[in-house]
């Protein structure tokens, strides 16, 4: 199998210049890594190349030229398109090469891709990120990363570039089922604040008291942190839509579902966040769910002082692997 990758050697292939994706691939560009991207809006395919990177016509090309391959991109069946179609992937699989799947998406489909990977002398490793966008741009983001231990040993390297926080979760496929979960976490918590501050809202409660309230106290999340703050500034721009909200808890009730558990929260979570699409369209931004309570009472939950977007003021620390208590 080979050891840990040589960083500054190693050709990594960058498929996804998205929302999250292109603050990933920035990280490792920063980080002095050789980078070919992909993309299918131009303008940031030039913006990179800008920055240092190559770019390839097509995946294909991508794969015939890199040692290490990552996708980011917006849906399973986007991932699918880009590793099975005539010019992707997998056409030019090199043997011994590593596809490194960050990406929200379905394990049972991870796994059958990761299977054709294999098929053509390579490895896989679904490698989801968590903790928003603005630590995606700094590179400290927490990374789950389901493989072979030896797998995960080469790449590390590249994921303590990547992420501040790695952890290895066991076999592949394991990786995307936590991540769903944790993103049914996050929405859970969203819908909460969003209810919560419109609940001081309406009583009156000043709402720059409420959001440190909420923050020195129990009832203090990573959501209410973060997200609280666009949803008070009135922009909303976390650079997540609703469409994706749907598509990741809609993926841990597939889990829950398979798993025989009878979910009761995340079915009505999902019924909100179809109203919330359908009223406001969903490439709306996710913390816009709160707009239902806003037209329902006519209320603005808004306050003075708070960003219109989030940015992370901790400095880039090298990542490193997080342990699990035996």
């Amino acid at each position: 199998m080979g050891g840990p990758v040589d960083v500054e050697s190693v050709r990594v292939g960058f498929v996804g210049l998205g929302n999250v994706g292109g603050k990933l691939a920035g990280s490792l560009l920063r980080n002095g890594v050789d980078v070919t991207v992909r993309d299918l809006d131009d303008e940031l395919v030039a913006t990179f190349v800008g920055k240092g990177a190559r770019s390839a016509a097509a995946p294909v090309e991508i794969a015939r030229h890199c040692d290490v391959v990552i996708t980011c991109l917006p849906s399973p069946a986007a991932s699918a398109a880009v590793m099975e179609s005539a010019d992707g992937l997998l056409a030019g699989w090199q043997q011994g090469a590593i596809w490194m799947e960050m990406s929200t998406t379905d394990a049972t489909e991870i796994n059958r891709l990761g299977a054709l990977v294999a098929a053509v002398g390579g490895a896989a490793v679904d490698c989801p990120v968590s903790g928003g966008c603005h630590r995606a741009a700094t590179g400290n983001i927490s990374i789950f990363a389901g493989c072979d231990r030896a797998v995960f040993e080469r790449v590390l390297p590249l994921l303590t570039i990547l992420g501040r926080r790695v952890l290895h979760t066991g076999d592949l496929g394991t990786a995307s089922v936590l991540k769903v979960a944790t993103n049914y976490l996050a929405t859970a918590n969203l819908i909460a604040v969003t209810e919560a501050l419109t609940t001081m809202a309406a009583a009156g409660i000043d709402l720059s008291t409420t959001y440190e309230a909420f923050r020195i106290s129990s009832g203090n999340s990573f959501v209410h942190e973060t997200e609280g703050q666009v949803i008070l500034n009135g922009g909303r721009d976390i650079s997540f839509t609703m469409d994706l909200v749907l598509k990741d808890i809609g993926l841990f009730q597939q889990v829950a579902d398979a798993a025989g558990v009878p979910l009761e929260l995340n079915p009505l979570m999902i019924d909100i966040f179809r109203d919330a699409a359908a009223r406001y369209g969903e490439r709306e931004w996710s913390p816009n769910v709160i707009r239902r309570l806003e037209d329902a009472t006519g209320l603005s939950v808004t306050a003075p002082g708070f960003p219109a977007e989030l940015v992370d003021d901790e400095p880039e620390e090298p990542g490193a692997e997080v342990t699990v208590r035996l």
